[in-house]
């Protein structure tokens, strides 16, 4: 895949970049590996100190940054300003409570003293995906960079001038030389990056095969990964729910980022009792929204970020009109609008027996199911490969316990949907990963937790 900003919303190539020679690439490590040396004896205060700065930084620039994004993948404007308040945010999470997370901790034994003590590994490699250019890799690299560790970043090749925007702005928010850099390079160089002993771990967001990919050759050589990948996320609706505010958040949890976003809702697992009204309000909402330009204020969904995931999405959808499902709105590609677009769709009487009713469809596309009451509606949920998080909509306390005790997901929302949160662990179970981001697990995986014993 070339590496270049091509414009989703009118197919046009803005501008093409030429991937790292393999003697670049080694230049750049032998500047990381430098770096660590020096980086990780700076201080708590030191690193702090610029991780805020980061954060003023994206502030201050946020509608240029947001720019670039929404050039770039395609994402509403306002949503991408959002993005990058968010990364603001996270920097300040993680600049103010990474001494905390990291300090000794004193555990008492027989020894006279012994403690945990929390420790940098080096260089991390970062393999990022497109769909929150930004937000993926500042809720990486601010945990990583208190930690004392480097990070070299190897982003989609879809938004070449986001990753260089982000070494930038650690470049420029005071950072030493080398502690975090962008490699334009294709998905072929990432096993002998991490064959080399400079690069001590990996994390990855992104497909079920890129994480597959990545983990069978961290496994070869015995490096720590963090996997974040698919999901099928279910959504469900109990007969005690709050309808009117169930249905609303319901659109907004399909439609996040153009519908392109692993934690957004795509199953609805509603109760059969209040089914038709369900069905009736979402389809409604599904209509009134405008499709177009992203850079416009009015537009709630813009293009998908390449022809590819389109083709994508739409044979699925056919697949699902193939085997008996039944198109209550949408289902097609908008093509007398130039770029990436599809229709807002709604798909019911999907056979459960068919893999289409399991897997992700990444787009502005809702998989509407019915269950006659809770014990359908948890086993429906857990039916899938994907276990990232779940968001389910009740007043009954009963209800409540048991899904949360229940449904297999890295998270749970109750009456919420699902949503990342720099002081919450995030992360998925079964084929949707392993490992956690945010919070202080996050910035507990990649560092050596050693245990010291003074006698």
């Amino acid at each position: 895949m070339a590496i270049a900003t091509i414009n989703p919303t009118t197919g046009e190539t803005v501008k093409t970049f030429s991937p790292l020679e393999d003697r670049e690439i080694t230049t750049k490590l032998e500047l990381a590996q430098q770096a660590f040396e020096q980086y990780r004896q700076t201080s708590f205060q030191q690193r702090s100190q610029w991780l805020q700065q980061a954060a003023n930084i994206l502030e201050q620039e946020k509608a240029n940054f947001a720019k670039i994004m929404t050039l770039e993948m395609g994402k509403t404007l306002k949503s991408a300003i959002a993005e990058v308040e968010k990364c603001a945010l996270v920097c300040r999470y993680y600049a103010e409570n990474a001494p905390d997370f990291l300090a000794d901790v004193t555990v008492k034994t027989d020894a006279s003293h012994s403690f945990i003590k929390y420790q940098p590994l080096g260089i991390i490699l970062a393999v990022m995906p497109w769909n929150f250019p930004f937000w993926q890799v500042f809720r990486f690299a601010a945990p990583a960079l208190m930690a004392g560790n480097v990070g070299l970043l190897k982003h989609a090749s879809n938004v070449p001038q986001c990753a260089l925007a982000i070494e930038d702005i650690i470049s420029r928010a005071g950072f030493p030389n080398g502690t975090f850099q962008t490699l334009l390079i294709g998905a072929a160089k990432v096993a002998n990056l991490m064959a080399d002993d400079r690069v001590k771990a990996a994390t990855l967001t992104g497909s079920e095969p890129a994480g597959a990919s990545l983990a069978a050759v961290s496994g070869q050589q015995i490096k720590k990964t963090v996997l974040e990948l698919g999901g099928s996320d279910p959504f469900i609706v109990l007969e005690s729910a709050d309808l009117q505010l169930a249905v609303s958040t319901a659109v907004t949890a399909r439609m996040i980022n153009n519908g392109q976003s692993c934690i957004a809702a795509k199953r609805f697992i509603i109760a059969e009792t209040i089914a038709d009204q369900f069905e009736k309000m979402l389809l409604a909402k599904f209509q009134t929204l405008k499709v177009g330009d992203p850079f416009a204020d009015d537009t709630d969904i813009g293009p998908l970020a390449t022809p590819d995931i389109r083709q994508e999405l739409d044979h699925q959808v056919k697949i699902a009109r193939e085997n008996g499902a039944k198109i209550l709105t949408g289902g097609s590609v908008l093509a007398d609008m130039p770029g990436n677009f599809y229709s807002p769709t709604i798909i019911t009487d999907i056979p459960l027996n068919h893999p289409i009713a399991k897997e992700e469809f990444f787009g502005p596309v809702a998989l509407l199911f019915r269950v006659a009451n809770i014990d359908a509606a948890i086993k429906l949920a857990n039916d899938t490969p994907f276990g990232l998080g779940a968001s389910a909509w009740t007043n009954n306390e009963s209800e409540k316990k048991r899904l949360i005790q229940e449904i297999e997901a890295g998270a749970i929302f109750i009456n919420s949907m699902v949503k990342s949160d720099p002081r919450l662990p995030f992360g998925g179970i079964k084929r949707s990963g392993y490992g956690r981001e945010l919070s202080i697990q996050g910035i507990h995986e990649f560092v050596n937790i050693k245990t010291v014993w003074v006698k």
